[in-house]
């Protein structure tokens, strides 16, 4: 008995974290067309943006716990809004670094994703994936926030488990091309919401006033993470 558990765990392991036969190069470009099809429509892009948000939140709140802050919760909403508490020093490093990875969260988990698929571990980023929306709901405050994570987790699993590794392969490019090109857009809304004289309490006017730099360079700060983290994952993905 002992000898068929030890021979399960480590086909499980090795169904897991082994490496996976790469897509055609069609099937890349393809899941890179059809992301870019859900972020440019402003009608599709209105809901796909839910995943967004989760990225952004949930780096928001990885960071406070890694910065040594007490993470009271994290709330998602139906207009693609979110917000994250946590408790701690409220100036300083920390609370610099919270604060600055809302923005870069998704880019940032987009190039972790195409390094992950360019070493051809897909199923390894489908549990990963999998795992941090576990994490994160038990973060989850609002019935609404906790109804996304679920489905969306809940998709990732049933994907990496039920199907074949043709479907995981197509489902996981999608996954990163849509981090990379989605964590793009957001930097340009909050730009645009600024001149209009609105999002005055953003991440980067937080940032502003915790270090005196001016909100528009920590915008431009997000603006090169999310382009250079396109441009980096992009070639993995496209293997260049």
């Amino acid at each position: 008995m002992e000898s068929m558990a030890n021979a399960s765990l480590t086909d499980l392991w090795d169904r897991v974290f082994g490496t996976q036969a790469a897509p055609d190069e069609w099937l890349v470009i393809a899941t890179g067309v059809v992301a870019l099809a859900v972020v440019v429509p402003h009608g599709i892009w209105r809901v796909a943006r839910n995943a967004i948000t989760i990225a952004h939140e949930g780096g928001h709140g990885l960071v406070a716990l890694l910065t040594g802050r007490r993470l009271d919760g994290i709330r998602l909403h139906s207009d693609t809004s979110g917000l994250t508490v946590s408790r701690g020093k409220p100036t300083g490093l920390g609370m610099i670094l919270t604060a600055a990875s809302g923005y870069t969260a998704p880019p940032l988990l987009g190039l972790a994703g195409a390094a992950l698929l360019a070493a051809d571990h897909i199923t390894a980023f489908l549990w990963i994936a999998t795992a941090l929306l576990i994490v994160m709901l038990v973060m989850i405050r609002n019935a609404y926030g906790a109804l996304t994570v679920i489905i969306t987790g809940g998709t990732f699993l049933l994907v990496s488990w039920l199907t074949s590794s043709q479907v995981q392969a197509a489902f996981a490019y999608a996954v990163v091309w849509f981090l990379l090109l989605g964590g793009v857009r957001p930097a340009f809304e909050l730009q645009s919401k600024r001149r209009r004289g609105g999002a005055g309490d953003s991440d980067a006017d937080q940032l502003s006033r915790l270090t005196h730099v001016p909100a528009g360079m920590w915008l431009f700060l997000f603006h090169a993470v999310s382009l250079c983290s396109l441009i980096g994952g992009g070639r993995w993905l496209l293997g260049l």
